[in-house]
């Protein structure tokens, strides 16, 4: 058996290769629960009639608009986005744009026609592909639609995802006035030979100057995203990276593994050869690790890292934070409603998603009604498991009574009999300590916490090992 050294907090891990190999499993990442491949086709009029039973429970609103364009293909990327590539002149109009933002446009309009204007707006998102990808009038022009549509609370979370090989300090600007106060960089590695490889050249300085600008205009929070696990990283190189990172200062930090899935994403299938693997890829993991938690940030877990003063770190000491499609938030109880191509929305008790198609999409905005064409209804049961999925993931503690006198449980040993069943071989290997009242998921536990939610999934039970690949692996 042979021991990986990790040191975090001052106390040494019992890690070793055979731990590794053993929980280095495909695993879903817990964005939702019951997670997408477990749904079905879905209707518009189940979308409607969600509308119409969050409305009567007055929930909060999360919003979310999903801008798909990029101007090239990053080898590594897995999210739904499409190729256009930027004119040759400046100023020139994309085609293919501005026929989808009239699309975006109207169903803004749809979805504030559909929702209680009563109800508090509570976090606003963009994401895509690259929403920086507009022009800055375009962007202006959506935020403002989009804002007067809905009209956020003072206090709420306005954020963009930008690429900074495309964002300028004046789309910035234009969306800091309309009321955006958070932004979010892709970074993945600023090692010169891995950009090569993964086809996003990126240098240190763009990336400085924008994150500066970013601090100049006024934003109030800046997250920096990381990738490991990409060919030709090792772990000295991805160190330097993560020097240069803290040397910007952000609130946040995400650090993702690379979700090598080349049987679902194409592109990926060009970084088969130079992917550091096993043991190597786990010493970047831990490498980056141990490096943000000694320059004072808080590991919040799974993937992400946040300085003391963020209110990510107060929600998780407090025990308000959440998970969604997202990532982790500390707006927990807010209906979220997606728009643009494949947006997903969590509307009461249905999770439900637009259709992929942009002929699809433009009909159906044309014809003033949702795109949806998959979905999932929770059942009771979907419920409780998603709270204690969600309450392993924020807050690494499981409270057995508390649970109890929320669900009505008689016992949730009984209830979770087959995770329990389980659980003492997690605690064999360091990852959990049990109690009569507590699960409570260890700092190493925490690198390994989304193969202890697996144990609660219900629609995992039963699925052989050679089951068609889904998931990417949980390191």
């Amino acid at each position: 058996m042979s021991a990986i050294p990790i040191r975090l907090r001052g106390e040494t891990l019992p890690m070793t290769t055979e731990l590794l190999e053993k929980y280095n499993v495909q695993g879903p990442r817990y964005t939702s629960y019951p997670t997408a491949p477990e749904w079905t086709d879905s209707s518009p009029e189940g979308a409607e009639a969600a509308c119409a039973r969050a409305n009567a429970k007055g929930s909060p609103v999360s919003l979310y608009v999903h801008l798909p364009f990029c101007d090239e293909q990053c080898w590594f990327c897995g999210c739904f986005m499409k190729i256009v590539p930027k004119p040759d002149r400046a100023g020139e109009t994309r085609d293919e744009i501005e026929p989808y933002l009239a699309d975006v446009h109207r169903e803004i309009d749809i979805l504030a026609s559909r929702i209680d204007r009563s109800r508090p707006v509570k976090q606003v998102h963009w994401g895509g592909g690259t929403p920086t990808y507009l022009t800055p009038k375009q962007a202006d022009r959506l935020a403002q639609h989009l804002l007067e549509a809905f009209r956020p609370d003072a206090d709420a979370e306005v954020a963009v995802e930008v690429d900074p090989r495309v964002t300028s300090r004046e789309h910035l600007a234009v969306l800091k006035n309309r009321g955006f106060n958070r932004v979010s960089m892709g970074v993945q590695d600023f090692d010169a030979d891995v950009q090569e490889l993964v086809n996003r050249v990126q240098p240190f300085d763009m990336t400085k100057a924008l994150v500066d600008a970013a601090r100049e205009l006024g934003y109030s929070s800046v997250n920096l995203d990381m990738i490991y696990g990409l060919p030709g990283q090792k772990r000295a190189g991805f160190e330097k990276s993560v020097e240069q990172i803290l040397s910007l200062h952000p609130d946040r930090v995400a650090m993702y593994s690379y979700a090598h899935v080349p049987w679902l994403k194409r592109p990926q299938r060009v970084l088969a050869a130079h992917l550091p693997e096993g043991t190597e890829k786990f010493a970047i993991f831990v490498s980056g690790i141990e490096r943000f938690v000694a320059a004072g940030y808080a590991y919040i877990g799974m993937d992400h890292f946040a300085l003391p003063h963020d209110e990510i770190v107060k929600a998780q000491q407090d025990r308000t934070l959440h998970r969604n499609f997202q990532g982790y938030t500390t707006h927990a109880g807010c209906d979220l409603y997606g728009m643009g191509v494949s947006a997903i929305s969590s509307i009461d008790d249905v999770y439900v998603q637009n259709t992929k198609d942009y002929a699809d999409y433009h009909r159906a905005t044309e014809e003033r009604r949702f795109s949806t064409v998959k979905g999932h209804r929770l059942t009771p049961g979907d419920f409780l498991r998603r709270e204690v999925i969600t309450r392993l993931l924020c807050h690494c503690v499981i409270d057995k009574r508390e649970i109890e006198r929320v669900y009505g449980l008689r016992s949730f040993d009984e209830t979770f009999a087959s995770a329990m069943a389980r659980l003492p071989e997690f605690v064999a290997d360091g990852m959990v300590e049990l109690t009569p009242d507590e699960i409570r998921v260890t700092t190493m536990g925490r690198i390994f916490i989304r193969n202890v939610a697996m144990l609660f999934d219900e629609y995992l039970e039963g699925k052989s090992a050679d089951a068609p690949r889904i998931f990417s692996r949980t390191l």
